[in-house]
């Protein structure tokens, strides 16, 4: 985390990370002390995720137990309104890259809770680290 990096990027980064990490992916409740109960997705596939969908499917998606690793990097936020994070980062699963949008939500207890996620592949050329 930079000096000018504001606590709620910081919080939302790392409640991306976690998402990121099997442990959680592979635990229900983990998952859903992250997700808002409004979160929706689009994959870099395009398909429209909703929440059940995705806790549903995360075990199993990269990143999970037997997947391919997830590596994720390149990350920045920006807060757009009190409560409301903004993050953008790039991941490499399988040799494919994606750039990728969230948006964290502060909820009625404080907790800041992924509101939707969007994965955007980008074409041609090798993986970049």
């Amino acid at each position: 985390m930079t000096e000018r990096q504001h606590p709620d990027v910081a919080e939302a980064i790392a409640g991306e990370r976690r998402l990121h990490d099997p442990a959680v992916r592979l635990s229900r409740p983990l998952a859903e002390a992250l997700f808002d109960p409004e979160f929706t997705e689009v994959g870099a596939s395009g398909r429209l995720w909703t929440y059940e969908e995705m806790l549903a499917a995360l075990p199993a998606l990269h990143g999970g137990e037997d997947g391919p690793p997830l590596v994720a990097d390149a990350f920045a936020g920006t807060v757009l309104a009190p409560g409301v994070v903004h993050l953008t980062y790039e991941t490499v699963i399988d040799g494919r890259r994606a750039r990728r949008s969230s948006l964290w939500r502060r909820d009625a207890g404080g907790a800041l809770r992924l509101y939707y996620h969007q994965g955007t592949p980008v074409p041609g050329g090798p993986a970049q680290p």
